[in-house]
C-alpha cells in the first residue's frame, strides 16, 4: 500500500436498510461546488477547522489553559476562538471534558485508511456490502481516491465514487479505471441557473456523465428535489430527456430535500439559507412519474 495522503472529514459504516448490505463511506473533504442546501458543509473546505460548541460548555476553563497558543477566551459565557492564533494543534479537543471542540477532518494517509477498511472486510465479503467514497467531492483529491479505490480493488472490495461529476475529463478517466459503480449528482440542465445556485456551471458534469455513459460505466443518477430551483416539472423534463439519450440509460434516485443540517452551519459559523416555507416541495411520486415516462427506472431515495 502507499503512504499517500489526504484529508477526510467522516468514515462512517451503515447498514442498507433495503438489503443486507454493510457499506463503509469514506467523506474526502474540498469541493468546488456551493450548494447552498449542502447538507456535508463541513466537507466544502479542504483546509482543517477547529470548531466549538458552545452550548455543551461547562465553564470549567482547561481548554483556555491549555491552548498554548491563547487562541481562546470566554466572553459573555462563551468560548470564542482567536482563528488567526489558532494552530489547528487540536490540544483543546483532546483536552475538553464536554467535547466543546472538534475538528473538520483530519490529515491521513491511503495505508491508515486501508487498515480501517478491512475491518469490515467480513462484513463486505458475507453481505455483498463494499466502500463508498463521498465527500465534500472525492475527486478533488484524485490521486488520493485513486491509490485507495486501488487498494480496495486489491483486496476485492466493491467500490462506489459518490460525486457531483465536477472534475476534468482526464481525471474522471482515470477514477473510472478503478470504479465499480458512480453515483452521479444531477441538479440542472441550465448552466446559468446551475451556476447561480451552486457557484459553477453545468459543462464539466454533463460531458463527464456522456462520458462514463458512453465507457459503459455502471452509474445512478442522483437529482436532489430542491424547491425554487429545479423542483419543476419542466425542469425535471429537461434532466430526464438527457438521461433518455445516454448510450445506457442508468436508474435515477429523487433525493427530497432536507433540512437536517442546519445544526452544521451554525457550528461552522455559516450562513444556512432554509428553503422558504411558501414554496411547495414537489411530491417525489410526481417527478417519478416524469422519469418513468421516458422508460427511465426511478426511486425516492439511495
Amino acid at each position: 500500500m502507499s503512504n499517500t495522503t489526504g484529508t477526510l472529514f467522516a468514515l462512517k459504516r451503515y447498514a442498507i436498510h433495503d438489503g443486507p448490505s454493510i457499506r463503509t463511506t469514506v467523506f474526502l473533504k474540498g469541493c468546488a461546488l456551493a450548494c447552498w442546501w449542502c447538507h456535508n458543509p463541513e466537507g466544502i473546505g479542504k483546509d482543517i477547522q477547529l470548531v466549538s460548541s458552545p452550548q455543551r460548555c461547562i465553564a470549567c476553563g482547561e481548554c483556555i489553559e491549555n491552548c498554548t497558543q491563547h487562541a481562546l477566551h470566554q466572553s459573555n459565557g462563551d468560548i470564542q476562538r482567536d482563528q488567526d492564533l489558532c494552530t489547528i494543534c487540536s490540544e483543546c479537543v483532546e483536552t475538553c471534558p464536554a467535547l466543546v471542540h472538534e475538528a473538520t477532518g483530519w490529515e491521513t494517509d491511503v495505508n491508515n485508511v486501508m487498515t480501517e477498511l478491512l475491518k469490515d472486510k467480513t462484513f463486505f465479503d458475507e453481505d455483498q456490502g463494499g466502500v463508498t467514497f463521498s465527500g465534500g467531492e472525492p475527486l478533488s483529491q484524485p490521486d488520493f481516491l485513486l491509490e485507495l479505490l486501488t487498494a480496495c480493488g486489491t483486496h476485492g472490495i466493491h467500490r462506489t465514487v459518490d460525486s457531483s461529476g465536477y472534475a476534468a475529463r482526464e481525471t474522471v478517466q482515470r477514477i473510472n479505471s478503478e470504479t465499480d459503480l458512480w453515483l452521479l449528482d444531477l441538479k440542472h440542465m441550465d448552466s446559468g441557473q446551475h451556476k447561480k445556485h451552486t457557484g459553477v456551471g453545468n459543462e464539466l458534469i454533463l460531458g463527464n456523465i456522456q462520458l462514463l455513459s458512453d465507457q459503459d460505466a455502471f452509474m445512478r443518477i442522483r437529482i436532489p428535489l430542491i424547491p425554487g430551483f429545479n423542483a419543476f416539472p419542466n425542469v425535471l423534463d429537461t434532466m430526464a430527456r438527457f438521461i433518455s439519450t445516454l448510450k445506457n440509460v442508468p436508474a435515477v434516485d429523487i433525493l427530497p430535500y432536507h433540512d437536517t443540517a442546519k445544526s452544521k452551519y451554525e457550528k461552522l459559523g455559516l450562513v444556512h439559507t432554509p428553503v422558504p416555507s411558501k414554496r411547495a416541495v414537489l411530491n417525489p411520486t410526481k417527478a417519478i412519474e416524469i422519469f418513468n415516462n421516458y422508460g427511465i427506472p426511478a426511486e425516492s431515495g439511495g
